[in-house]
């Protein structure tokens, strides 16, 4: 493990935890949203987070032993991919709305926003570990340059 590999992942975990802030007030932005471009109503998104730089349990275990491996270690977080919640949208009798069908239903979006505020006060609290994570390490590089003088 190199020198700046803990600000290094500690930078990849604060840029995955602010697209999931940014992904989860899109979700609060559209929780009324009742038709969208494609002419539906919007549908919650996620954000899938994985591993970066891993090669599998077998390649860790292999240089725990010493048998070498590919020599890749994890190197933070990466966004695997944004889905979409396949959920459908809830349905309020509300016969005056514009998008209301035949029976005077309106099919609102899958958002919660109870489910959202809570997302995202955990990504909040992930981006503040990170944040603290990197400060640290600067104490230490600082402290270790004091001591090498």
């Amino acid at each position: 493990m190199g020198l700046f590999d803990s600000l290094s992942i500690s930078a990849s975990g604060l840029s995955a935890e602010r697209l999931r802030m940014d992904v989860t007030a899109e979700n609060l932005a559209n929780a009324q949203s009742t038709q969208g471009a494609d002419g539906q109503p919007y549908r919650r998104k996620s954000v899938v987070l994985g591993a970066a730089g891993q090669d599998g349990f077998a390649g860790a275990l292999a240089r725990a032993q010493g048998q070498g491996g590919s020599g890749r270690t994890a190197a933070g977080v990466e966004v695997v991919a944004i889905v979409e919640d396949d959920q459908p949208g809830r349905r309020v009798y509300d016969p005056g709305h514009p998008d209301a069908d035949q029976q005077g239903y309106v099919t609102m979006p899958n958002v919660d926003t109870v489910t959202e505020m809570v997302d995202l006060i955990s990504a909040s609290r992930s981006y503040e570990a990170n944040v603290s994570a990197m400060q640290t390490a600067k104490q230490m590089f600082g402290r270790t340059l004091e001591l090498l003088k």
